[in-house]
């Protein structure tokens, strides 16, 4: 009897040490398992997780993609022994090279999800910037016409169009972000960038009201893309305007072409419309395109010239007359290629 007892205490305590080792052994591998890296070559790649996804299914989904080449039934028994992957949090994620197992699962329980990001580019159109935001994949789509999206982005003002309103910026966004917060954070930008230009404006400008000086930007900046020419191109315009002279932008006369194909003719520029600066007095209507904040400031500070006329030099500058005869002379040597 006590040979029996004695070889069951020693069964009991050699089935512990072999449990034990075991389970030091598992623990050892689950912790291998997890610290063992994606299969993410040179580029990120980005995975969506959506909302009330399975830690399994996630697993299994790297697999498919060949990311994970481990077995995900052991992967899965790893991770919930040690990395909790039931609190993942929905979204688009990017996995970077080198990032393991369990830096995914912080990563998902985190939310750290990735930023994307849309550039909308100064001197572009509503329209334009419209098209670029309807083609990204992660923002959710604008339903609304033109009309209905300029009460939905400033139900504050009265303006006759977004046209000009929204900043020219690089935005961030999470996946699924709405396209409409978008425009809102552009318009709010713009507001903030053409009040604070305003307050800070030279005297004597013949703008009556901030939206006047909004449209002149954007001219200015359809005329010209450097830096050093906004304000001369906007003393041009100014001087022409105290003077009631007609500002004759080429710019403005396309933004009210319909379908315009690039040619500006002569029939152009005779044609009767409200943005043909041939054929009105004063500015346009509305903004014709969405101006940088350089513009603005172009517009609320011009240079002090006595500049009427400008053209192009052919290089992407502009050459600037003060007389007609020396424009001519411009349009000649530049536009013409005559001596």
């Amino acid at each position: 009897m006590a040979k029996l007892k004695q070889f069951i205490l020693i069964s009991f305590f050699a089935g512990i040490f072999l449990l034990t080792l075991f389970a030091c052994g598992g623990a050892y591998w689950s912790h291998q398992l997890l610290d063992s890296p994606l299969d993410i070559g040179d580029e990120p790649v980005l995975l969506e997780i959506k909302p009330g996804m399975h830690a399994k299914t996630v697993l299994q989904q790297l697999k498919q993609q060949e990311i994970w080449p481990h077995s995900s039934e052991l992967s899965y028994v790893a991770s919930r022994l040690w990395a909790n992957p039931e609190r993942m949090q929905a979204g688009v994620y990017q996995l970077q090279y080198g990032q393991t197992l369990r830096q995914f699962w912080q990563q998902l329980q985190a939310g750290r999800q990735h930023q994307f990001a849309v550039t909308l580019v100064e001197g572009q159109t509503l329209m334009q910037w419209l098209e670029i935001i309807g083609a990204h994949d992660y923002l959710q789509p604008l339903t609304s016409s033109p009309s209905e999206l300029l009460k939905q982005v400033a139900s504050d003002a009265s303006w006759p169009s977004l046209e000009g309103l929204l900043a020219p910026d690089t935005y961030h966004f999470y996946a699924g972000t709405s396209a409409l917060k978008i425009l809102r954070k552009a318009y709010k930008t713009q507001q903030q960038r053409l009040y604070g230009v305003w307050e800070d404006r030279a005297d004597e400008l013949p703008y009556t009201e901030p939206y006047e000086l909004l449209i002149m930007a954007s001219i200015i900046e359809k005329e010209t893309g450097l830096t050093g020419e906004r304000d001369k191109v906007s003393s041009v315009f100014v001087n022409r305007l105290r003077k009631g002279m007609r500002l004759q932008s080429d710019p403005t006369t396309i933004y009210g072409i319909a379908d315009f194909d690039g040619n500006l003719t002569r029939a152009h520029l005779r044609e009767e419309t409200a943005y043909n600066t041939y054929r009105i007095d004063g500015l346009p209507p509305t903004p014709i395109a969405m101006p940088s904040l350089a513009s603005l400031r172009a517009a609320a500070h011009p240079a002090t010239t006595d500049y009427f006329y400008f053209v192009a030099d052919g290089s992407g500058g502009h050459v600037f007359s003060r007389t007609l005869e020396e424009h001519n002379k411009a349009v000649n040597r530049y536009q013409r290629g005559m001596n």
